[in-house]
């Protein structure tokens, strides 16, 4: 057992040899490694997931990323440090000086000192190979890990800066959100939409909007719809003209995809590189375009004069089906397009009553675009009483108690993703798709 004084000399001599000892590095993310204006050394520590591994004699490259941005920051490291297990799909964190990078492909690059494995991964039994461009119908399959493919994390990305640029174009206006309450102690039912819960806070908050997921259980293995989706929906107060509603429809539109396309244009592109080609182009042609306008019975005759057969024969009092709505917006240069006042017989009791007999119409429009058909479903509210009395009493007391002019609309987000990205497939814009016969996450 050593004694006091030992100890004591043990620790002088201990302290007395110079110890190298690295600054704390400082951790951050791929994408402020990939901004970073300084490269002047400075320590820095990255975690994330190995995108690809080129060991040479005595040099190793490693490119990693962790999600925040479609870019990877590539690792330079000696030879020593290589390991059979740094692999394709591996985590690792990796420690050394953030430095400005001799290669033209990238600005900076990190020099490391020290590679921590954080989880091993076994190429051969994972689902995605290195370099390999897996179809979207193949990823599909493995809901749990395609975020990690390049498509799917732009896309994510992208629905990410979407779901922001929404709440931003509300904000400026004074729009109130608002959430719903999910703990109930009463029988009840999964809804696909918020608006008559927006009705009520339009009474008290002029112009309010709500973004959650809704619910449907229609039987649809379509490529346009799931059981589960995301919605943006809007009720704005002291609203008389379907003009306004449009207004804001256009408005939300344009708005948001200016923004996304700012803001990630790296993502953007390679969908519409990889996913839809020419994609940019027909965006570009809706975003620098005024939407068009048409009514209901203008609709119906331009289906009645085309050359093209249809599987639903158009006439009026029937719905518009999908190939309906893609031939509308065709017909229109593959400019958006509302469709306006609709037979009152094809809607529901909350639109509001045009009185054009013999027609007999509701207020109600809906935006049809290129790829997906309608997007956004809109119209003002029947606010009058004595045009529904015979409808639910708390409906009727908003009519009662101070009623107002107003209308609204409601946008389906994956199929707003789906327009400006030109993806096929609903299934692939959303992070767990949820369908008919299918809840695997």
């Amino acid at each position: 057992m050593f004694g006091a004084g030992c100890l004591l000399r043990a620790l002088r001599s201990c302290s007395s040899i110079p110890c190298p000892r690295h600054k704390p590095s400082a951790k951050l993310s791929v994408r402020d490694a990939l901004r970073a204006q300084n490269t002047n050394g400075e320590r820095v520590k990255v975690q994330g997931w190995i995108r690809s591994v080129r060991s040479q004699k005595e040099v190793l490259f490693l490119h990693i990323n962790d999600g925040s941005s479609l870019e990877s920051l590539q690792i330079v490291a000696d030879s020593s440090l290589d390991s059979r297990e740094l692999a394709f799909g591996c985590s690792v964190e990796v420690q050394g000086q953030l430095v400005k990078s001799p290669s033209k492909r990238q600005n900076v690059e990190l020099k490391a000192d020290k590679i921590d494995i954080v989880g091993n991964c076994d190429v051969k039994a994972f689902p995605f190979k290195y370099k390999k461009r897996h179809p979207l119908e193949y990823v599909r399959q493995y809901p749990h890990l395609r975020c990690r493919t390049n498509v799917l994390s732009s896309i994510l990305r992208i629905r990410s800066e979407a779901t922001a640029a929404i709440h931003a174009f509300f904000k400026p206006s004074s729009t109130i959100r608002v959430s719903e309450e999910n703990f109930f102690d009463v029988p009840a039912f999964l809804t696909v939409s918020g608006q008559l819960h927006l009705e009520v806070m339009a009474g008290a908050f002029t112009q309010v909007f709500t973004f959650g997921p809704t619910f449907r259980a229609e039987n649809s293995q379509s490529r346009r719809h799931l059981a589960e989706f995301y919605m943006v929906e809007a009720e704005m107060s002291f609203i008389e003209s379907l003009q306004d509603v449009m207004q804001v429809m256009e408005g939300l539109f344009k708005a948001t995809t200016v923004k996304l396309l700012s803001n990630c244009p790296e993502d953007v592109e390679l969908c519409h590189k990889f996913v839809a080609p020419g994609q940019k182009d027909r965006l570009e042609h809706m975003l620098k375009n005024n939407f068009l306008i048409m009514s209901y019975t203008e609709a119906v005759e331009i289906l009645k004069q085309a050359s093209q057969n249809f599987t639903f024969t158009p006439e009026w009092g029937a719905d518009l089906h999908t190939e309906h709505e893609k031939y509308l917006v065709k017909h229109c240069g593959n400019v958006p397009v509302f469709v306006i006042n609709y037979p009152l017989v094809l809607k529901p009791f909350y639109m509001r009553d045009n009185e054009d007999s013999p027609q007999h119409t509701v207020a109600a429009v809906d935006l049809l675009v290129p790829g997906v058909g309608e997007l956004f479903g809109g119209s003002l509210r029947e606010e009058r009483y004595h045009f529904l009395e015979q409808q639910l009493a708390r409906y009727l007391d908003l009519r009662r108690f101070g009623s107002v002019p107003h209308g609204g609309f409601g946008m389906g987000f994956e199929r707003y993703l789906q327009c400006i990205l030109g993806v096929d497939n609903i299934k692939d814009v959303i992070p767990f798709p949820r369908f008919t016969h299918s809840c695997l996450l």
